[in-house]
């Protein structure tokens, strides 16, 4: 759900500070290329396709990297723990505004800065990891776009144990790092109560922990939900 209804071009707009944004001190900065800063929890690879939208899009409003705009990224490859330093580098480096992806990375550049402007393009659950104060109102120097995780990984146990109607067991990936995830966790376990299913929560915060989360209890679990960034 965004927080602002905004069309495609307002919002890249506001990206690159063609649009006012209520920080004067940062209006005054005459500059020739926007410096944006792009900081992502995991790899530039896994997020591929949405950077070469977002450089597509660019250019179809007639921004040119390296004559227009300067996009500096920074990733943590999955070690959320680099984050806080990665943030304050694209503070560092003076750039126009930070674009996030994900709910750690957004709280890292939440942390690094109160006056450069966050862009979030997905977090699981704004409100509910302390990002903005609601949906109407997000307030401080955040906007961007959320989705209701907790309800939708609800929703997903609806949908298996329809697909399945004799699950009784529901084995879920969720990475405890991941702020997101314990709300998500929690409306899971209260619609299992009324789905008559068992959950059975497999913390991951490293590829190497797959293999025990899916293999070493698989007489335990038979059926399976993950969760999301």
């Amino acid at each position: 759900m965004r927080f602002h209804q905004v069309r495609r071009r307002e919002f890249l707009a506001v990206l690159f500070g063609l649009v006012a944004w209520p920080l004067p001190a940062r209006a005054q900065e005459p500059e020739k290329v926007a410096r944006i800063g792009f900081l992502g929890a995991i790899s530039a690879g896994d997020l591929a396709k949405h950077l070469d939208a977002l450089r597509q899009g660019l250019r179809d409003l007639g921004y040119a990297q390296g004559k227009d705009i300067v996009i500096e990224y920074r990733w943590a490859e999955g070690k959320y723990e680099h984050l806080p330093e990665l943030a304050a580098e694209l503070v560092g480096l003076d750039v126009r505004v930070i674009v996030t992806h994900g709910t750690p990375g957004s709280l890292a550049a939440k942390r690094a800065t109160t006056t450069v402007p966050i862009v979030m393009a997905i977090t699981g659950d704004a409100v509910a990891a302390g990002l903005v104060q609601s949906i109407a109102r997000p307030g401080a120097n955040i906007t961007g776009s959320t989705f209701f995780f907790p309800e939708l990984n609800a929703k997903r146990l609806e949908l298996i144990k329809e697909a399945v109607p004799h699950i009784r067991r529901v084995g879920v990936l969720l990475n405890p790092d991941n702020l997101s995830h314990a709300p998500a966790l929690k409306a899971m376990e209260e619609a299992a109560k009324s789905l008559r299913l068992e959950i059975h929560p497999f913390a991951v915060t490293d590829p190497g922990q797959f293999a025990s989360a899916f293999f070493n209890d698989d007489r335990k679990t038979n059926g399976g939900c993950r969760g999301g960034r």
